[in-house]
């Protein structure tokens, strides 16, 4: 009878535990660099140029100079989704959720177009030391256009949001339904839809407009407690 786990992979595989050892420890460090070049993927959203063109939107913000706190952000353009959600949110207190998701459509060529996260960054944070769950979608990605799996995300964030009683915050700057996908990203609405009813006089829902209206995200700010257009 073998004594481990270990001499039994010895005599069937002829290897060592050394040898395990080294095998295991080069998957893991396999493992971790993927993952890190993922995080950084995610990071980028749309790419380098994408972003670049987002700051140079927006100039007519200069307008609001006497302003100081939004003179200090919007001088160099439009804000990127994680740039909001870092000025929003106490120091080093957001928490992300499913950084590494990417949307599931293979019509129209889509399958060879993927980024990391898709068009929304989603998490919990704190402001003034007090939790919220917070959406920011990307613009730098199809537009931040909603697919089946953006929805999901936004989702998520507001079942947790009900389920511990905390603010919803949702930084809107998309373009509306990711056409591609058809029925599935009009669903994606019903989804939020859906909770922003169930969350109505349960736990605040704010809303700040960042891009020209859409008539399904007209519906959606009408569900909230609050909404602002900046």
């Amino acid at each position: 009878m073998f004594r481990s786990l270990s001499a039994l992979r010895t005599i069937n595989y002829g290897l060592n535990s050394s040898r395990l050892l080294t095998i295991s420890s080069a998957n893991t460090l396999k493992v971790k660099e993927e993952v890190k070049h993922q995080r950084e993927a995610a990071l980028l959203g749309g790419g380098k140029k994408r972003i670049d063109a987002q700051h140079k939107k927006g100039k007519k913000f200069l307008k609001l100079e006497k302003l100081k706190f939004w003179f200090c952000f919007c001088y160099q353009g439009k804000l990127t989704a994680r740039e909001r959600i870092e000025i929003l949110l106490d120091t080093n207190s957001f928490r992300e959720y499913d950084m590494f998701m990417q949307h599931r459509c293979t019509d129209f060529g889509m399958e060879k177009e993927k980024y990391v996260g898709d068009s929304v960054v989603t998490g919990s944070g704190l402001i003034n030391g007090r939790p919220v769950y917070v959406f920011s979608q990307d613009f730098t990605v199809f537009g931040g256009s909603l697919s089946s799996v953006h929805a999901a995300k936004v989702c998520k964030i507001m079942d947790q949001a009900m389920l511990v009683g905390a603010p919803v915050i949702g930084l809107n700057d998309s373009g509306g339904a990711r056409i591609q996908e058809g029925v599935e990203s009009l669903a994606g609405y019903a989804d939020i839809f859906q909770r922003n009813v169930m969350a109505s006089g349960v736990i605040p829902q704010l809303s700040l407009i960042m891009v020209i209206n859409k008539t399904k995200l007209i519906l959606l700010y009408s569900l909230n407690v609050f909404f602002c257009r900046i």
